[in-house]
């Protein structure tokens, strides 16, 4: 599969700091591609040189199989972070101005914007201001727009931000229907979206990705089952009698919680009540998901935990 998107070892820092750091990256044309990190790891630093078609200062990428140039701008439909929307304008108005700025005119526009805006679920708010639209209402209209001059590559930045489930259900719904054959990179922190919807992930820290693969392929890599410990007061110690028992390399520690990876959880939680006793408060054993596989490769383990 050819590559709508390569990038090779691209630096950019802003100031004294390096927001990407040898970034190196391929999406397959054609895929839904989920870009994961912390915030300040780098994802919409990337997404935003993508957007804007620029060279990178260091390092080399390609958009659509050409080096970037400002004509690619037209071939790339974006949403980002926040909502680009006027307030005063109604969601057609909106949408027959962004028509204009790629092209798009006359009763093509017309026809294309009543089109998304039944899709999207916003023909009945069509002509009211965008002002009193909901978030997650803004958040459709905002993705309406980025398809609007159907482009190859589609970019979303943490498309789903404060939306609600029956919203994001919605808006994803229509951009896979919509979309077409075109690319689409996410960029989000929500680990249990990019696992319903997307076809490849890639982990990033630091400016960097550190595992890239399919999301069943990355939860493969792991021990079959997570155990989730819940400790009355985590401490260095209990921790550390924990991660004897099961092993330094099979142990996260995040949020208070310590997460054990492991093949038999039936014959490891007895071990571990026996290390920690009353220190543990709760404990629950689940199937492997993304969220684990992403904290094994971004997440302290056990040992860096003071």
């Amino acid at each position: 599969m050819s590559s709508a998107i390569a990038a090779r070892e691209i630096r950019r820092s802003y100031g004294d700091r390096a927001a990407l750091d040898g970034f190196t990256l391929e999406v397959p044309a054609g895929s839904i591609f989920g870009v994961l990190g912390p915030n300040g790891s780098g994802k919409s630093t990337f997404l935003a040189l993508v957007a804007g078609a620029e060279r990178p200062p260091s390092g080399t990428l390609t958009i659509l199989g050409e080096a970037p140039h400002p004509r690619l701008r037209a071939r790339i439909g974006t949403v980002f972070q926040e909502n680009a929307s006027d307030p005063l304008m109604s969601p057609r108005e909106y949408l027959l101005f962004a028509a204009t700025l790629f092209g798009v005119e006359g009763r093509a526009a017309r026809r294309r914007a009543d089109e998304l805006l039944e899709r999207f679920g916003l023909a009945g708010r069509a002509n009211d201001p965008i002002s009193t639209l909901s978030g997650g209402t803004r958040r459709r209209l905002e993705a309406a727009r980025a398809l609007l001059h159907r482009p190859e590559l589609l970019l979303l930045d943490e498309p789903t931000t404060g939306v609600d489930p029956e919203e994001r259900r919605l808006l994803w719904e229509t951009v896979r229907a919509e979309r077409g054959g075109a690319t689409v990179l996410l960029a989000t922190n929500d680990l249990h979206e990019a696992d319903a919807v997307c076809d490849l992930v890639a982990f990033v820290q630091a400016g960097r990705v550190v595992a890239a693969g399919a999301p069943a392929e990355l939860k493969r890599d792991l021990r079959r089952q997570a155990v989730r410990v819940e400790l009355n007061a985590p401490d260095p110690g209990t921790v550390e009698r924990i991660a004897a028992e099961a092993g330094l390399d099979r142990v996260t520690v995040l949020d208070g919680e310590v997460l054990v990876m492991t093949d038999d959880a039936t014959a490891l939680v007895p071990r571990l009540f026996a290390a920690a006793g009353n220190a543990i408060r709760g404990l629950r054993i689940e199937e492997a998901s993304l969220e684990d596989a992403y904290f094994q490769y971004i997440q302290r383990r056990a040992e860096a935990v003071r």
